[in-house]
């Protein structure tokens, strides 16, 4: 038996079952890192400087432990669900390691869902509790308690926020974490091993967690995730290598998304350091000061890292441009030498020539990309969406290796992820250990293993459409699988569109090669959808654009001015053109519209995951849709 079957065969009934053993395994040892204030104010007092606090394992459990006995004095019962609505920070993590010590399932809630929403995910889910970050995130369930007849209680992260409690909240207990947890002590004094008790009782199983898919389209559905579908995911992250017990990651995706809840497993399983810490705008002053081994993330944040990085050498101008330009080629010759050797022969290797080129550059400019990271980087972890090849050739000739996995909300996170010795750019890698992959006759993937979820919560019928008798789950997504098990992703099926000259186009392929190459865009949707040509829909990345603007006779416009002038549209001309030049004649982009504004989340354009809602996208902008085919000849 393999190591990695051994594990699965030997993995632990629940994580709260793994918390127990590793807390009991390395009591002393750094658990969770977060950042407090240096002087105790809000937003790090006067100076708004901060210090990383630290938990150890023994401190988390005390925590825990009392959260989860919280709870059970609240009345929460074994499967009864528990809302956690907040921003990624530790007490996120601490609430739902509480909810799951204490048996009952955790509904995670992004913090930008709106009140009306909140209000259904709750309600559909039956949550008797919630954890709210702040005041307004309260907020959003005040005046709806008539909707919300089972929510008794809300525990407040931040009971000293400023804001004031919002009204419509009678009959609704509101508590503040420390309130829980002193409540929880109380009850350990009369029940000391009522946590303990309550642990040993969970089955494999039992709903451990409620998370509900954003959804391009209707209303979300509820993921019905079961204990032994992140037990599962915990033991096959350390089989296929991705953690060490020595490793230090750094956390900032939301823990409400399936992503960020798996990482928890996996740590708690190797007892690595979690350095935790959601604000996105705090990213790039954290690395240098955490200096992780592992970062998970989604492409876009590559995606904005490069274009940040060709934009300041683009400003600089001359010599010092000419050699970025030089030095990214090298990277994405050196990155893709390396890796057609491995597969070719099982070892890395490249042509001399190449590698003191390599060297030259990686002295002159690599060296500056890896300590903006923190200098310490084994890896990053990428998924959630597509990564342009083209961006991850980059980072990986610069010695930032980014493994792109794949998975679903309805498989509990990534079951397919690339090795981290045989990284394959341009795949998502292989199936974790336990997990089988097949692709339909009509190019559809299917998966099956212990994370696939056990259905959605309350819609049988939505449940029979995806998950078959026999435990293959229906993705959504064609791909393709090679030789030696890699697999590739070519477009969501539901994306895939046909011409009027009956020629099929995978958008986010065209999307992928754009975002590669143009480092001022922000999102790009390709249309085409029984047209006789395709189309785009551009938005610019603020950060990047201006600066351009300033330097080419644009200074002293607004964001709207400079995206509107026709020197953007010649600017971005020239990308579209590029990217056309590696098309078939049907995919072409023959017209393209910048639009005023980036998509966002708060105008329904994304999701929380920040994937396009192509169908929303269309409707906001159907007008410019149509000024691009007014007068076109339909076939």
């Amino acid at each position: 038996m393999s190591s990695a079957q051994s594990l699965l065969e030997s993995r632990p009934v629940s994580v709260a079952h793994l918390f127990l053993s590793r807390v009991a395994a390395t009591p002393d040892g750094e658990a969770y890192r977060y950042p407090v204030p240096i002087d105790g104010g809000a937003g790090g007092g006067a100076s708004g400087a901060e210090q990383w606090r630290s938990l150890t394992w023994a401190q988390t459990a005390e925590r825990v432990r009392a959260i989860a006995a919280g709870l059970i004095a609240l009345g929460l019962r074994p499967e009864e669900r528990v809302a956690i609505s907040s921003s990624t920070r530790v007490e996120w993590i601490l609430a739902d390691l509480g909810a799951m010590c204490a048996g009952a399932a955790a509904t995670a809630v992004y913090p930008s869902t709106n009140a009306d929403e909140t209000v259904y995910i709750l309600s559909d889910s039956g949550s008797r509790a919630v954890f709210a970050e702040n005041a307004a995130q309260l907020a959003k369930v005040a005046g709806r308690l008539d909707r919300l007849p089972g929510l008794g209680h809300a525990i407040l992260f931040d009971a000293e926020d400023a804001a004031p409690r919002p009204e419509g909240l009678e009959g609704l207990e509101v508590l503040s974490l420390a309130e829980l947890e002193k409540r929880g002590t109380v009850y350990l004094e009369e029940h000391p091993d009522a946590v303990e008790k309550t642990i040993q009782a969970i089955e494999p199983e039992q709903l451990a967690t409620l998370i509900y898919t954003s959804g391009t389209t209707g209303r979300p559905k509820g993921v019905r995730l079961v204990h032994d579908c992140w037990s599962y995911q915990a033991v096959a992250q350390e089989a296929r290598g991705l953690l060490r017990s020595d490793d230090v990651q750094y956390l900032w995706l939301p823990l409400s998304h399936v992503f960020g809840k798996a990482l928890i497993s996996g740590q708690i399983q190797t007892g690595h350091v979690l350095a935790v810490d959601g604000r996105i705008d705090r990213i790039i002053t954290n690395l240098p000061a955490v200096r992780p081994t592992l970062m998970a993330s989604a492409p876009r944040i590559f995606e904005k890292v490069y274009n940040g990085i060709a934009g300041r050498a683009r400003a600089e101008g001359g010599a010092k441009y000419k050699i970025f330009l030089w030095a990214a080629k090298v990277a994405r010759q050196y990155a893709r030498a390396g890796q057609e050797s491995m597969a070719a022969t099982g070892r890395r290797r490249v042509p001399l020539p190449l590698a003191v080129r390599h060297a030259i550059a990686d002295r002159l400019v690599y060296g500056k990309i890896r300590a903006a990271f923190g200098g310490s980087l084994r890896f990053s972890v990428s998924g959630g969406a597509a990564l342009a090849p083209d961006i991850g050739y980059f980072f990986a000739g610069a010695g930032v290796r980014i493994l792109e996995g794949y998975g679903l909300t309805e498989t509990s996170s990534g079951c397919v992820v690339n090795p981290a010795g045989d990284n394959r750019i341009g795949t998502v890698g292989t199936p974790l250990p336990g997990t089988e992959v097949r692709v339909a006759e009509d190019g559809e993937i299917l998966l099956r293993g212990p994370g696939n979820m056990r259905g959605y919560h309350n819609l049988p019928e939505k449940t029979a459409e995806v998950l078959e008798n026999d435990g293959w789950l229906h993705t959504g997504d064609i791909g393709e699988v090679d030789a030696d098990g890699f697999v590739r992703i070519t477009d969501r099926k539901k994306d895939l569109f046909k011409t009027s000259g009956g020629k099929y186009v995978a958008p986010t392929e065209i999307e992928g090669r754009f975002k590669a190459i143009c480092p001022f865009v922000g999102n790009i949707m390709v249309i085409g959808d029984g047209r006789n040509f395709c189309s785009a829909l551009i938005t610019l990345d603020q950060t990047a654009i201006m600066p351009w603007a300033a330097s080419h006779g644009l200074d002293g416009l607004d964001y709207a001015e400079v995206v509107s002038s026709p020197q953007v549209h010649e600017l971005i001309g020239g990308f579209v053109q590029r990217v056309n030049g590696d098309l078939q004649r049907w995919q072409t982009i023959k017209k393209f519209s910048v639009l005023p504004r980036d998509l966002d989340v708060e105008h329904g354009e994304l999701t929380p995951s920040l994937k396009v809602k192509r169908p929303v996208v269309e409707r906001e902008y159907a007008g410019v849709i149509e000024a691009m085919y007014e007068g076109s000849r339909e076939a």
